[in-house]
């Protein structure tokens, strides 16, 4: 603990080769972010928990009529930075060491590292995970696996765009004048301190994405924290940009709003499409008409997301910045080639949609895939971006954004959430965030959706397709089969291969419990030292 501020107090030691990370000078600015902040960052979330009693009681969302004035105005945003302007093709992953290497040396425009969905928020992750991102940034990251081959940057690397965890979330091990850190300024705050200024001495600058905004005071409050933060270290205001995540239903509604808030900073939006499923779910789950089926049915093809996409799309190009599409969770398969074949066409079909209705960007979770979503968007897009596209033909309405997707609920939707849940569960518990599964590349939004669904079909009476209702017995049943096997299928090797047992009884709370948790990440947080 530092003798100059008895009000911080570092929990739990932190590893030897993080310590540093922790220097007295960055702990002083982590708690100035928290006093400064930490009181609106309470009020918020406080509003969440009131907006949800509304939607619990009927109220469904809609466009705020309060700031109508910003929606019908014309504005534009901060101009774009000269290493943001072409997003085409960006690759996400977790702050591990090996992995940040191979994603920066990808061949893709930009690196998001993720301290939030891809990263299990051990204290251990958390301070090298902030090692490797301030070693990168000074181009002295690298690493020698066990059989001793080396991993070094290349010449030209992807633009690092680094994501810390939502405001709903604290880091327990950082303690300030009694009260854990939010995570959310933990993880900016000592991402910021370490390298912004290396960054705008290299000609880039501190650039982040936000994740789980659920309205446009939410924006205000990361603007306020940009403020501060430039204004403590004495670099320019705007220096930092940030690209928000649409991955809320209620986000969706206040578009404009969050481009608004953060003009000074804004480097667009981006469609989390996993989340906002997940988000659907959890916000209209006391709604029997809003019941969604296997989750293999909720594609962007359906309605209500593609609206969600045209609407960013069509906010973005207007306020003069960067759309940028979702993820494919695809994989290449090894094994096989007919599977990896169609695998690698799924991924296709899902960029060439993407830039077709507009998007300046994409996602994908592996190196492998970077060369196909390039292929795709420069056949489409010879450009740096399509912003000059405004889409004015686009017009979606609230019934549009909450049109619910038809489809069955099947045996095989059943079990594979459960079983994806119980994997994904364990492996986090073991201290992995980004798992594969099934050949997909599983993080937590996609664990959050398959909980989800199995709570809300239960709540609300669903039955399978075979006529049979899913019970609480039903569901209980298939998790205590999934935790008997799963060890087996992984291995003793494999990710989360020693917590089934601890992620079976999780799950079955989570899916069979009478209120709904509003996050699963929250819940098996308590279980990390």
């Amino acid at each position: 603990m530092p003798a100059s501020d008895p009000g911080i107090r570092v929990v739990t030691p932190p590893p030897a080769e993080g310590a540093d990370i922790l220097s007295p000078a960055a702990l002083r600015f982590l708690a100035a972010l928290a006093r400064r902040f930490e009181p609106e960052r309470q009020r918020l979330l406080a509003r969440r928990r009131e907006r949800q009693q509304e939607l619990d009681a009927g109220r469904l969302p809609d466009f705020l009529p309060e700031t109508k004035e910003i929606r019908d105005r014309d504005w534009t945003v901060a101009p774009i930075r000269p290493d943001l302007t072409d997003r085409r093709v960006e690759i996400t992953g977790p702050v591990e060491r090996k992995m940040m290497i191979n994603a920066l040396n990808s061949g893709a425009n930009v690196f998001m590292a993720d301290f939030e969905d891809a990263n299990a928020p051990t204290w251990e992750n958390n301070l090298l995970g902030q090692r490797n991102v301030r070693d990168a940034v000074a181009r002295t990251i690298a690493y020698t696996s066990p059989e001793g081959k080396r991993y070094a940057l290349d010449a030209k690397t992807a633009t690092l765009v680094v994501r810390p965890r939502g405001w709903h979330l604290v880091e327990k091990h950082l303690v300030v004048d009694g009260q854990p850190i939010s995570a959310s300024l933990f993880d900016f705050g000592l991402t910021f301190f370490h390298t912004a200024a290396a960054l705008v001495a290299s000609g880039s600058g501190p650039y982040f994405y936000l994740p789980k905004l659920e309205s446009h005071l939410e924006a205000r409050l990361w603007n306020d924290v940009f403020v501060f933060a430039q204004d403590a270290i004495g670099i320019p205001r705007g220096t930092i940009r940030a690209t928000v995540l649409i991955e809320t239903i209620l986000a969706a509604f206040e578009t404009d709003e969050i481009l608004w808030e953060l003009r000074d900073h804004s480097a667009g939006l981006n469609c989390g499409r996993w989340d906002y499923i997940f988000s659907y779910i959890k916000k209209l789950r006391r709604r029997p008409e809003r019941v969604l089926p296997d989750r293999a049915r909720v594609t962007m093809e359906q309605p209500f997301l593609r609206a969600y996409a045209d609407l960013v799309v069509r906010t973005c190009h207007r306020r003069g910045i960067h759309a940028l599409g979702g993820m494919a969770a695809q994989i290449p398969i090894k094994r096989d080639a007919a599977l990896n074949a169609q695998a690698l066409d799924k991924v296709r079909q899902d960029k060439l949609r993407e830039v077709r209705q507009g998007h300046d960007g994409t996602w994908v979770a592996h190196p492998g895939l970077v060369p196909l979503a390039r292929e795709v968007f420069d056949a489409q897009m010879p450009g740096p971006h399509q912003i000059g596209r405004t889409r004015e033909d686009v017009r979606v309405t609230a019934r549009d954004l909450l049109a619910t997707p038809a489809g069955e609920i099947t045996t095989d939707g059943l079990q594979t959430n459960l079983s994806v849940a119980v994997q994904y569960l364990a492996a986090w518990l073991g201290g992995m965030g980004c798992v594969p599964i099934n050949d997909l590349m599983e993080d937590a939004a996609t664990a959050e959706i398959s909980r989800a669904q199995v709570w809300q079909w239960l709540q609300h009476g669903a039955r399978l397709k075979d006529g049979r209702p899913v019970t609480a017995t039903m569901v209980q049943q298939t998790i205590a089969e999934l935790v008997q096997t799963l060890p087996e299928r992984v291995g003793p090797g494999g990710p989360g291969h020693d917590k089934f047992s601890l992620a079976g009884r999780i799950l079955a709370d989570l899916t069979t419990g009478a209120e709904f948790a509003e996050f699963l990440t929250t819940v098996a947080y308590e279980y990390f030292d």
